[in-house]
């Protein structure tokens, strides 16, 4: 339905409007191609099934468009907040020996993921009924500062190993995942910071394909075969297939692993529904409606369309996820907000999922490449830690801050590289990022309690 007529000077699309088919067959695609290199990405690196990754990612964004009644123009997309959550239970040893995780593995980590839904539900219901003051006094940016900071830096070791694969030969041969780990990580850095536009959301799918090419070159020059073999059970299908869907299994450490990680991703979804929510209504103000979108009001909404999110694609086999930057920059540079249009992006996710021959290009992509990209977006994940706290002027000369922040940082980043991942405590083995997040909580609560009691006696 439209609202009002457009004027010549401006084009674009509310989240309540259709645009022709053509157009909206083109919009769509485009979201899924902004979408595609994290969502893939992801995949590799935690070794779930390729198909069913793409494939959850779609039936969760119109799952979630579903809960949030059309009302939010978001892409459900998996998420890199959970991949150190992921390694630290499965174990990166194990991880790097597979070409693809056992559905023994698969079904214990999406119990975890389908678990870490329940907390952004309930985040969402508290949104609702209390405001989002609520969030705000139980997970301050002290908190989910330094555990975004945390997923980043433990999967450091996780980089740096797949950017240097192990090739048989000698002198230079032995090095050439060098050359293509570090071409990679160079060019995408470069794409990031220097290209415009629609491409400007493209880094990592254009530094991938610079490094598959490079590859591709040093391949034919010396011999050396830097691609992937495929997995068995993905060379023997045919053109099409069915994603392999895995149930989830009751596993509570895994849920204790990943459930926290869920913590740290309620700034990163509050801030996208607040930068939509401007991007909306300026074009709605450019265009001359007088209606008004408000989304703002929107993240309780959001909050449990994530969470839902997240249980879809765990009881499908899929990683877990979160609503997408990359498509908000794309619908901001478009100005094609349409809910319509991520609900056709998302079935267009579902159908690729089902081809076959381009899974198997995604999985021959050689490691180095995805460990170049890996250096980038790890460090990306631990630098928006720290953005997290700048933006809300996180007092770093608190003595309460700095024991918040400090025991957090060294319970999760020590636990991982002394303990493997997991802490052993009184016979109990304890996943690292988990146990520095509930200790944050925890030691924040206590500390406030303290300092609530000193305002309250400064007037006597």
């Amino acid at each position: 339905m439209k609202w009002f007529t457009k004027s010549d000077s401006t084009i674009g699309f509310l989240p309540d409007e259709t645009p022709p088919f053509w157009k909206l067959l083109l919009y769509a695609i485009q979201q899924v191609i902004v979408m595609f290199p994290a969502t893939i990405t992801v995949a590799l690196i935690t070794k779930f099934h390729i198909s069913t990754t793409i494939f959850a990612s779609g039936f969760a964004t119109l799952c979630f468009i579903l809960v949030t009644k059309g009302k939010i123009p978001l892409y459900y997309g998996s998420s890199f907040s959970y991949i150190g959550a992921i390694v630290g239970l499965v174990g990166a040893d194990y991880l790097s020996s597979v070409a693809i995780l056992p559905d023994e593995w698969i079904s214990i980590v999406t119990f975890g993921i389908v678990m870490s839904g329940f907390i952004s539900i309930a985040a969402g219901i508290l949104v609702n009924k209390l405001g989002k003051d609520v969030i705000d006094k139980i997970l301050p940016a002290t908190i989910t500062g330094p555990i975004a900071m945390v997923i980043g830096l433990t999967l450091a070791g996780n980089a740096m190993a797949d950017a240097s694969p192990a090739v048989a030969g000698p002198g230079l041969v032995n090095n050439l995942p060098w050359i293509v780990s570090l071409t990679t990580l160079i060019v995408t850095i470069l794409f990031s910071v220097y290209l415009k536009g629609f491409l400007s959301q493209l880094p990592l799918f254009l530094g991938m394909l610079v490094g598959v090419v490079v590859a591709g070159i040093l391949t034919a020059a010396t011999g050396s075969d830097l691609f992937r073999q495929l997995p068995a059970e993905v060379a023997r299908q045919g053109i099409f297939a069915l994603p392999h869907f895995t149930i989830p299994t009751v596993h509570w450490g895994a849920a204790l692993a990943i459930m926290p990680v869920a913590l740290a991703t309620i700034p990163e979804s509050t801030a996208h529904i607040y930068q939509l929510d401007v991007y909306v209504n300026d074009l709605a103000k450019k265009i001359g409606t007088e209606k008004k979108y408000d989304l703002a009001s929107r993240l309780g909404s959001n909050l449990i369309g994530d969470g839902t999110g997240d249980i879809v694609a765990g009881f499908m086999g899929g990683p877990a996820g979160t609503n997408y930057g990359e498509n908000i920059s794309a619908m901001a540079i478009t100005r094609v907000f349409s809910v319509p249009v991520l609900i056709a992006a998302a079935i267009i996710a579902m159908i690729i999922a089902c081809f076959t021959p381009l899974v198997k290009a995604i999985y021959s992509i050689p490691l180095s490449v995805i460990g170049g990209l890996e250096i980038y977006l790890f460090g990306a994940i631990a630098a928006q830690g720290i953005a997290i706290m700048i933006e809300k002027n996180v007092d770093m000369f608190s003595a309460k801050n700095i024991a918040v922040i400090a025991t957090i940082c060294v319970i999760a980043i020590g636990g991982q590289y002394y303990f493997g991942g997991m802490i052993p405590f009184f016979g109990a083995q304890l996943p690292a990022l988990a146990t520095a997040s509930i200790f944050g909580i925890v030691l924040n609560a206590v500390l406030n309690i303290g300092k609530r009691s000193d305002h309250h006696e400064e007037p006597a």
